[in-house]
């Protein structure tokens, strides 16, 4: 990896007054999280689903057949026990130094509060966190787990239970919108991770940023390469942990 564009990386990390993390699947694959989107998820989904993944993971597909959505969800979501990478323990020392104010994801696995951050935008909801549709009454994790992949009904009501996550057809939260979008238009440097910006309306909000520097990370080239002051085509954990001693 390239010393030089490592050092410029921490320099302008250490002089930033407000930096901010936008990241994507590629932060959560180096843990060993399944992504869905990949060439192999893709095909295996279609093989043995004979629908895409974008079309389980969709609202109308949850409530006609919660079924099908469960047995995908429980073995893409909530099946492998994953642990933080060296890139989500980088940022969250990095937001305890007062280096970082905000990490904003677009992936619900959890790992970023797991790892220490604090101040985190989860774009896409979370997996954490469980409800019944009918009444509100929240559904255990662990319980949801011990199912594997069978479709829970609330205890009290008898209702359908949905994840905290944001299924294609739905809008975004309004209000982790607005935090995220404020938190890009008033830093001076952004950090990009692990995502191909080609999730759309998340990958919009990078365009409100009006700082100083921008540096991307991903291990494939992107449609927004040539608006970045620095990019790394590696392992986003290599690169953060390759400034982690120089901040």
């Amino acid at each position: 990896m390239d010393k030089e564009k490592l050092k410029q990386f921490a320099e302008m990390i250490n002089r930033s007054g407000k930096t901010v993390f936008f990241g994507g699947a590629g932060v959560s694959t180096e843990s060993g999280v399944k992504d869905y989107r990949s060439e192999d998820g893709l095909y295996n989904t279609v093989r043995e689903y004979g629908v895409s993944p974008e079309t389980i993971l969709s609202h109308s597909f949850f409530v006609s057949k919660p079924d099908v959505f469960y047995d995908f969800y429980y073995k893409y979501f909530l099946e492998i026990n994953v642990e933080p990478n060296t890139a989500h323990l980088v940022l969250a020392v990095m937001e305890k130094k007062g280096k970082l104010s905000s990490v904003i994801t677009q992936n619900i696995d959890g790992l970023h509060q797991k790892a220490g951050s604090k101040n985190v935008l989860e774009l896409h909801g979370t997996t954490a966190v469980h409800y019944c549709m009918e009444c509100g009454k929240p559904y255990p994790l662990e319980k949801l787990k011990a199912l594997k992949g069978k479709v829970p009904y609330c205890e009290k009501c008898g209702g359908l239970v949905r994840p905290e996550v944001v299924l294609y057809e739905e809008p975004l939260n309004e209000s982790v919108v607005e935090k995220a979008i404020s938190e890009i238009s008033t830093a001076e440097l952004l950090i990009i991770g692990g995502t191909s910006l080609a999730v759309y309306p998340a990958a919009m909000y990078i365009r409100y940023f009006r700082g100083s520097h921008i540096v991307l990370i991903n291990k494939g080239q992107t449609d927004f390469d040539s608006n970045a002051d620095l990019v790394f085509h590696d392992s986003i954990g290599q690169v953060l942990g390759g400034v982690a001693d120089k901040i």
